[in-house]
């Protein structure tokens, strides 16, 4: 994600955090200072929050170790204000692992919560504090209100909302009995309705729920699109899909030339050659870069993008997509022998699941 850094690596997962949490940590100092009247008050009550999200992170840890047993990787775990997001590479058809993936998470928020728990016990300390003030200064107080917190997690995250662990949950199960397609817009409707939910209650409450039900609402139509193009793509190969009349630039070409082609068709990124070989991408952003900073008669050398990845004409369409989404380039050269054959862009593959698409609501409604 965009303005988040990382602060750490955890089980060869990286640990980042988005400026947004950071905003949260500086306003929640301030109400913690208005409410409790102190300094001392107001750290206590960012540590509680601190303390809070490090549980986060346990039950972001539980999915992406759960779902690297099943060999699927995690880019990164990222600390938002509405919680953790633990970035898989992607999510398994096999609605089994789906489950325990999903479960694994609040399954740690549970152990944590348990862990309180008999802590709290042991030690003789109150399991239930009021809750007359943001942070509780009485003995064992935060220890409590920390395992209330994981409980109140933990009931949140299993409500069936799409794409949140309940809904997950809920996707998985109808997967084992229906089409996986089926399943997931099911669990996607599901999801937008306790969007609706949430954000009526927000309003009227809370509005930290407004934000919850904005990301419901996205997540579950994300999901439901992405699951519907890996669908289609299912067994497609990248020749099927690349685009093949494709202009061409040399280094030696002035981005003058690379101008004249974008104002003269709809292509926007050219793959750059020399001898026969693809050295270079120069995507629209770099041509409008090179012309502020060098002007049209640059050569393209200049400004193509070197580091760029390329796609063999007979993979799988998917495994190319996956690659053009780590790369700055919108756009991927196709090769085959060697030779450029055509390039491949998210658009066109966009276009090509939409076509798919309509073709197949035909023949489902004849």
């Amino acid at each position: 994600m965009k303005w988040s850094w990382k602060i750490a690596r955890i089980g060869g997962i990286d640990l980042r955090v988005h400026a947004t949490f950071v905003i949260l940590l500086v306003w929640l100092a301030i109400v913690y200072f208005r409410e409790i009247g102190t300094v001392a008050g107001a750290a206590s009550g960012v540590f509680f929050t601190l303390a809070l999200f490090a549980s986060v992170v346990l039950h972001e840890l539980g999915h992406a170790l759960t779902a690297r047993r099943f060999g699927v990787p995690t880019r990164d775990i990222t600390l938002l204000p509405i919680g953790g997001v633990a970035r898989l590479e992607y999510i398994p058809d096999k609605p089994k692992q789906e489950l325990q993936i999903a479960l694994a998470g609040p399954a740690v928020t549970l152990v944590i919560a348990a862990v309180l728990y008999v802590v709290l016990r042991v030690f003789g300390l109150p399991v239930i504090v009021a809750d007359d003030v943001i942070v509780q200064q009485g003995r064992g107080a935060f220890l409590a209100q920390l395992m209330w917190v994981n409980v109140s997690l933990l009931l949140f995250n299993l409500l069936p909302a799409f794409p949140m662990d309940g809904g997950r949950v809920l996707r998985a199960a109808l997967a084992l009995r229906m089409q996986y397609m089926r399943a997931t817009m099911l669990a996607a409707r599901v999801g937008r309705v306790f969007a609706l939910l949430f954000g009526v209650v927000g309003l009227l409450y809370n509005p930290l729920l407004v934000l919850i039900a904005l990301f419901v609402w996205l997540g579950a139509a994300g999901e439901s699109s992405a699951t519907q193009m890996r669908t289609m793509l299912s067994g497609v190969n990248v020749e099927r899909v690349m685009i093949r009349d494709v202009r061409t630039l040399a280094p030696s070409d002035t981005l003058d030339t690379a101008l004249r082609h974008i104002l003269e068709g709809f292509q926007t990124d050219f793959p750059v050659v020399e001898n026969g070989n693809v050295v270079g991408v120069l995507t629209r952003a770099g041509l409008l870069s090179g012309l502020a900073r060098e002007g049209r008669e640059a050569p393209v050398a200049n400004s193509m993008e070197k580091s760029f990845r390329t796609a063999d004409s007979g993979e799988p369409v998917e495994s190319a997509i996956a690659r053009l989404g780590d790369c700055r380039c919108r756009t991927m050269p196709v090769l085959s022998d060697g030779h450029l054959r055509g390039v491949l862009t998210m658009d066109n593959v966009g276009e090509y699941v939409m076509i798919e698409a309509a073709l197949r609501s035909v023949v489902a409604g004849d």
